[in-house]
């Protein structure tokens, strides 16, 4: 391991909103490990998974090692690396003019985020793909999320009971490519096209472009997709944490 401290952080919510739970695993260079969680009886996923990061970067605010963060909430990581400074440049407002979500929420990571001046790097992991602290992250916040304190580790590396290895490539989210030559594999027939979207955790399908847009347009977070498949449709799924 190197010389930063590693975070790993997740959310959890039944129903949206509902009750929800948060966490994080903060490893110490110095061969410490330390568990955080909580959680709120009210509240969404999305809030959950940010509240995780936010504890755990406050926790560490006082020291000057640079901070690998891992999270599977690609809201988390797409918000803080890229949308929040649009959001900050239209007075916290989205690119149609609706307020931000959870901006009390955003604003705190991102002062966290300032704080650090450039020692913090976010990597985006996938969820329930078997890497052991994402998992026991998710073990927290379910925990917390059913109003059951779980107990939470506070000591040196060799006695948390998982594994300490950085996140392998199979549990990276890979960039998609840009250009160049892509896989010549068959591709499964393709059949009439459906609209996904995800919304605060919530899927649907559509079958127009038109019924899709309006569900998504200007809510901070919402993915959408076009698929011709099932199996199309199953690996976007898996890529949003939604199969």
């Amino acid at each position: 391991m190197d010389k930063a401290i590693h975070i790993y952080s997740d959310g959890a919510c039944s129903g949206n909103p509902g009750p929800g739970g948060w966490a994080a695993v903060v490893i110490f260079p110095e061969g410490r490990v330390l568990e955080l969680g909580g959680g709120e009886r009210s509240t969404t996923n999305n809030r959950m998974e940010m509240a995780g990061a936010i504890a755990a970067l406050a926790a560490v605010a006082d020291r000057p090692e640079p901070v690998k963060l891992f999270t599977d909430s690609g809201l988390l990581v797409n918000g803080i690396k890229g949308w929040i400074h649009g959001w900050r440049h239209n007075g916290w407002k989205t690119s149609v003019g609706h307020p931000v979500a959870n901006r009390d929420l955003w604003e705190r990571l991102d002062s966290l985020a300032q704080e650090r001046k450039g020692r913090l790097t976010w990597v985006h992991v996938k969820g329930h793909a078997g890497q052991e602290i994402n998992e026991r992250c998710d073990a927290i916040a379910v925990a917390f999320s059913k109003n059951t304190r779980p107990e939470l580790y506070d000591g040196p590396a060799v006695g948390c009971g998982y594994s300490l290895l950085e996140p392998g490539e199979e549990h990276l989210h890979k960039p998609k490519p840009k250009g160049g030559a892509f896989s010549k594999a068959p591709r499964a027939p393709k059949g009439p096209a459906v609209y996904l979207s995800f919304v605060g955790g919530s899927l649907e399908r559509h079958h127009s472009w038109d019924a899709c847009k309006a569900r998504v347009h200007g809510v901070a977070g919402a993915k959408f997709k076009k698929v011709t498949s099932a199996e199309e449709e199953a690996e976007v799924l898996r890529s949003w944490g939604a199969a």
